[in-house]
């Protein structure tokens, strides 16, 4: 399960620094296009804002469906979610007390 977290880790991590790398450019770009005259410094920022709005919100989204995909995958292949765990953990500790009492009351 830790290679599943690091990969997912690194996803996401890919997904960031495209992030950045495309903001730069946009960035740049507007920068010349105000510098060239095509458009005026307001025009500028309201494009870069509206287009890095957008890529947050796709990359909310990117997040959620890798999420929701790995979960998919770590279901297929039988790796047992944290509820899951939990409650094996409990019963165990139940059996555990149950069977202590049973020896005790056999030593009595």
């Amino acid at each position: 399960m830790n290679n599943t977290e690091n990969l997912l880790k690194q996803l996401l991590m890919i997904g960031i620094g495209t992030t950045s790398l495309v903001a730069e450019k946009i960035q740049e770009v507007t920068n010349q296009w105000v510098k060239d005259g095509t458009i005026n410094p307001d025009q500028a920022k309201t494009f870069v804002d509206d287009i890095m709005q957008q890529l947050k919100s796709e990359q909310g989204n990117w997040e959620t469906q890798m999420q929701r995909q790995m979960r998919n995958v770590m279901q297929d292949i039988g790796v047992p979610r944290q509820s899951e765990l939990d409650e094996l953990r409990g019963r165990l500790d139940r059996l555990e007390r149950q069977i202590r009492d049973l020896e005790n009351r056999n030593w009595r």
